[in-house]
């Protein structure tokens, strides 16, 4: 699909999302709904493009804040109250984040036995996330469920179920399989289980990839009917982020300079991989580029510098299709770079901050949002 824009008619920098691939990983979302029964909802910290919520409404069942601003966003923009986690509340928030809430899960006891009673009376529905002490994934920076997280509780430290919280929260995958969910299920089940003839409510929270191209969501259907016949009676909700904006967009950015260092060849971009693509350097991983491929033996290598003064703002190292030579104001199109990318973009440097536009086969590139020295001025004040 991205084969048929023109590039050129984009502005640089720019985040493109395309309507046709959203469209194709909502097919997939609708089916794991219809198929097992269980509710998905959108985790605003994926992806807070409200311009895109209409779509995402229709093929979801809500969508899920970590923040009081996620909340008013959900509320205001996605027309529904939202289902609510953060690692903590403060006495500042919480009355307000009450008032933007259906659902509202706590961190800890002393979260509940702080805020807890003046949710119910709220009337917000209030889980707990718990610690199954079980996950997959490999980078710590991403993984929740270490023995000493500070995020959930841990089964030794819950004698038992508080009275009043009706739900149920883990979260310990991140772009993660069937056989991972799988494998966690076990461990919840095992550590909580006796909790849930109690309960209303399991959110199995988010990091479920069923929108890439080697996910199995027939495997990941038949877990969750499974489970929901041992429960009949629980309602299953799964939070996904990544999933919903998974490969549907990329950023568009500009080649400015060529530069060669002890050997190096490093085609410098308007972008920058610290403010503009930060997982890159955190999880981290190198990003697809349309017309580039992995380097063999003998080919030209280039690394792509980014723009600001940060030494280690570079990722690389790429070979253009055909041993072609790149040239300085052509555009380079980076992959994938909807999900965790505009939501935690910063503007250190000052550097031009990437507009944000939507792409469709129908009515062609249209801009939603350009961003200007008074964004970065306000951002300082």
């Amino acid at each position: 699909m991205l084969e048929e824009v023109d590039w050129r008619g984009v502005p640089s920098p720019c985040y493109v999302l395309h309507e046709g691939m959203l469209a194709e990983n909502m097919e997939v979302i609708d089916r794991v709904r219809r198929e097992a029964g269980v509710e998905v909802i959108v985790a605003l910290k994926a992806n807070a493009m409200w311009s895109i919520f209409p779509e995402l409404r229709r093929h979801s069942d809500g969508a899920t804040a970590s923040s009081l601003a996620e909340a008013r966003l959900v509320f205001e923009e996605y027309g529904a109250p939202a289902h609510t986690y953060a690692p903590v509340y403060t006495e500042g928030e919480v009355e307000e984040i009450l008032g933007y809430s259906s659902h509202i899960t706590f961190n800890s006891l002393g979260q509940w036995g702080r805020f807890g009673e003046r949710a119910r009376r709220a009337g917000v529905s209030c889980g707990l996330r718990v610690n199954p002490e079980f996950s997959t994934v490999e980078t710590d920076l991403y993984n929740p469920a270490s023995p000493t997280s500070r995020l959930g509780v841990r089964s030794a430290d819950l004698k038992e179920w508080p009275e009043g919280v009706e739900g149920l929260h883990f979260h310990s995958l991140c772009e993660s399989r069937p056989a991972d969910l799988r494998g966690t299920l076990a461990a919840v089940e095992e550590r909580f289980g006796r909790f849930f003839p109690r309960l209303k409510w399991v959110n199995m929270g988010g990091g479920h990839l069923m929108t890439h191209r080697d996910y199995d969501e027939e495997e990941l259907i038949g877990i969750l009917r499974g489970f929901r016949a041992r429960y009949p009676h629980l309602r299953v909700i799964l939070e996904p982020g990544s999933a919903f904006t998974w490969d549907t967009g990329c950023l568009v950015a500009t080649a400015e300079d060529k530069v060669c260092n002890g050997g190096v060849n490093t085609l410098m971009l308007n972008v920058s991989f610290a403010c503009h693509m930060p997982d890159c350097l955190e999880m981290p991983y190198k990003p697809a580029v349309l017309g580039t491929h992995e380097p063999e033996e003998g080919e030209k290598r280039w690394r792509m510098g980014g723009n600001s003064c940060l030494a280690g703002d570079f990722c690389g190292d790429w070979a253009f299709d055909g041993g072609r030579e790149p040239e300085v104001g052509e555009r380079v199109v980076f992959r994938d770079m909807i999900h965790y990318t505009m939501v935690k973009t910063t503007m250190f440097n000052g550097v031009t901050h990437p507009s944000i536009g939507v792409w469709s086969r129908e009515r062609g590139f249209r801009l939603v949002r350009r961003f200007g020295y008074e964004d970065y001025k306000g951002r300082m004040s």
